[in-house]
């Protein structure tokens, strides 16, 4: 899926959204909307990096390699993989034009609104702010809130 969103950067397009979930026809699929103003110029202008896991301690990871290459946020799901499992899918833009702007990402992961509720505190006292939750069943720990965090470095 990485490889058609760049296709369709490449073609003036820019991410505008994302879910998982099973389609009529497709079973359980991640649908990105891409969209372009025709008004506007459509030369290329985004990069994206999709990534995907069911852990948590790789996709702190992943996310924090992004985050240093200047990747922003862009949204997260949650999906079933053909294997049956289920996985978080967090997808990333970035202007290869601009100057890199890293970002510090933290994930959150907790089966408790109570526990996420203290951990979002504590971490808006570090400078970090709220991009993007997903609620279901994943392979990080059953029924979980995935937060994700970032800060400007």
């Amino acid at each position: 899926m990485q490889k058609e969103l760049n296709q369709a950067a490449i073609e003036g397009f820019k991410f505008a959204g994302v879910m998982g979930g099973q389609t009529a026809f497709g079973g359980s699929e991640v649908v990105v909307i891409m969209a372009r103003d025709k008004a506007l110029e459509t030369k290329p202008r985004y990069e994206y990096k999709l990534l995907a896991t069911n852990k948590t301690s790789t996709m702190q990871k992943e996310l924090q390699q992004a985050g240093d290459a200047g990747f922003e946020y862009k949204g997260q799901t949650v999906f079933e993989t053909s294997f049956g499992g289920k996985e978080v899918v967090v997808i990333l833009e970035r202007d290869p034009d601009a100057k890199i702007v890293p970002y510090e990402y933290k994930l959150l992961a907790t089966s408790k609104t109570s526990t996420m509720q203290k951990e979002l505190a504590e971490a808006a006292k570090e400078g970090f702010v709220f991009v993007g939750l997903t609620v279901a069943e994943t392979a990080f720990g059953g029924n979980e809130l995935v937060t994700i965090l970032r800060k400007q470095k």
